[in-house]
């Protein structure tokens, strides 16, 4: 129902610079002629590419991307503004950043992409803030506004027009308030608070009929009409709308007309006047139709000129890359042609040197090679040596480590039977004797689980597998010294029930420490543990 903010602020943030007119002209060309609007902007763009005047460049490729941009192609147009804003950025331009970032966010907001557009309109705001421009300010609180209604978010589209129209009052921009009125007006009548739609709409039909704009007065005579419509009140609603047909078939706005026919159909439909309903319906769809059609065809034509026109340059281009590369190939094999011939000769001249040397050069190498090869059998006689002794050193380990865990199991299966034995001697014994007893296991207790025998056994078990321990607090951060001690004994293969006494725990407490070094391994489902323990 509501045009976009920026058709009152097509040029809010461009710098106004003289010698740069021609891209002016083209400006007000890409609505009236397109096809001659590209033509003008290409040779503008080959000609500021060829001084490579950044500037200029960025706002042809802008240009380049309005003209997508009214043709509907916003996928070609983006890509062109973010060439824009490339250049825009490495040449620092504020204001005509900023401007461009208003137009890549109303590629978005046609798109119906809200947040997308939103996100933009907020960056240019930004920009123009830091530029104390007051125009730009209002055009990004417009958008933003606008974008906010989009998304239902009435209560933030209601605040940024309002901030819209606080830096309008700073630069005296009538047709702009008159727009910021249409745009609150437009949230209220989403709201149903018509009455307060109705005001808002007044007070800009009155700012345009002073600034005699007409287009203006179409659009917003028709949201009277509808408010009207939509308070039951039809006779006022059919000379509202009406009037926004008589004026837009004067102006000769067929879109603007087939909206005031579909407005007239409903009002009829509502007041039970079926006939007049469908006769204005029928109107309204056939000028819709006729638009349509050319419209398509009028976008069709532009767009193959266009696709035409590109495909010529990047033919052009392409041809002048093709004729330089060729220029340089063939100056390459002139002088590899040359650089050849200089180097057969000098590989002739040392050939012949080499070949009188050679023989001198066999007789010290034969020489050379007997000392070598002695060198190597010496050499290889010692490593074998080496390996011999650190396989006996690892034997020897291996005996020591297994006698170690043997007689910790020893010791632990002892304790675990004296254990027993004295919580027996509890149950059946004398009152006075039990202290004693108790005292007796909690002290077997400390002893089978204190942290000296697990050192000891730490020491022999790293010499046996060096880096074990350092592999395995790659996988994970979290592993205690229990994790510590349960993995050492998997890796040495140890039944359940052993490694269960050497830890002086049961079975099923066995099983839940192997289940957590699982979870903090982060072993998959179906990984074995053990297997997993071997290949460190």
């Amino acid at each position: 129902m509501v045009l976009l903010f920026w058709l009152c602020f097509p040029l809010a943030a461009l710098p106004q610079i003289n010698n740069r007119n021609p891209l002016e002209h083209t400006r007000v060309l890409i609505k009236q002629n397109p096809d001659a609007a590209f033509l003008q902007i290409k040779r503008i763009l080959n000609e500021a590419l060829e001084e490579q005047d950044d500037y200029v460049t960025a706002m042809c490729y802008e240009q380049i991307g309005e003209v997508y941009y009214y043709q509907a192609a916003y996928s070609q147009a983006l890509d062109n503004y973010y060439k824009a804003l490339k250049l825009f950025q490495r040449g620092k331009h504020a204001a005509a950043l900023a401007n461009t970032l208003i137009k890549i966010g109303e590629t978005h907001y046609y798109n119906r992409q809200y947040p997308a557009a939103l996100e933009i309109f907020q960056e240019a705001l930004a920009l123009y803030s830091d530029l104390d421009n007051h125009q730009g300010m209002a055009d990004a609180y417009g958008h933003i506004g606008q974008a906010y209604e989009k998304s239902q978010n009435y209560e933030q589209a209601y605040r940024f027009q309002n901030l819209a129209l606080q830096q309008l009052s700073h630069v005296e921009d009538q047709s702009g308030i008159a727009k910021i009125y249409e745009n609150i007006g437009s949230i209220y009548e989403d709201k149903l608070q018509l009455d307060t739609a109705l005001h808002y709409f007044m007070m800009a039909l009155d700012l345009n009929i002073q600034q005699n704009n007409q287009m203006a007065q179409i659009e917003i005579i028709n949201n009277i009409g509808d408010v009207y419509r939509k308070t039951s009140d039809y006779e006022e609603a059919l000379r509202q709308t009406r009037r926004a047909a008589r004026l837009a078939d004067t102006l000769n706005e067929h879109y603007q007309l087939a909206s005031a026919y579909r407005d007239l159909s409903r009002t009829f439909g509502l007041m039970g006047r079926y006939d007049s309903a469908y006769h204005y319906s029928e109107l309204g769809r056939d000028i819709f139709l006729t638009i349509f059609s050319e419209d398509n065809k009028k976008q069709l034509t532009i767009l193959q000129t266009l696709f035409e026109m590109e495909q010529k340059d990047d033919a052009i281009s392409q041809f002048r890359k093709d004729r330089r590369i060729y220029g340089i190939l063939t100056t390459g094999a002139v002088v590899i042609i040359i650089l050849l011939v200089s180097l057969g000769f000098s590989i002739i001249s040392r050939q012949r040197l080499k070949l009188q040397n050679e023989q001198q050069l066999h007789e010290q190498n034969s020489m050379l090679y007997e000392a070598q090869k002695k060198a190597l059998e010496t050499d290889l006689h010692n490593k074998q040596l080496k390996e011999e002794n650190l396989k006996a050193e690892l034997e020897l380990k291996s005996k020591e480590l297994t006698t170690h865990t043997l007689h910790l199991i020893q010791k632990n299966q002892l304790l675990e039977e004296l254990k027993n034995k004295l919580h027996h001697m509890i149950k059946d014994d004398k009152r006075d004797q039990r202290k004693e007893l108790k005292q007796l296991i909690g002290l077997i207790n400390f002893n089978s689980n204190q942290d000296k025998n697990w050192d000891d056994f730490r020491i022999v078990f790293e010499r046996v597998h060096e880096h074990f321990f350092d592999s395995l607090k790659k996988h994970s951060d979290a592993l205690t010294s229990a994790d510590f001690r349960l993995a050492a004994l998997l890796k040495m293969n140890l039944s359940s029930a052993d490694i269960a006494t050497m830890l002086g725990i049961s079975q099923d407490s066995l099983r839940i420490s192997r289940y957590r070094l699982r979870k903090k391994l982060n072993l998959e489902e179906g990984e074995n543990l053990g297997a997993f323990i071997q290949r460190l």
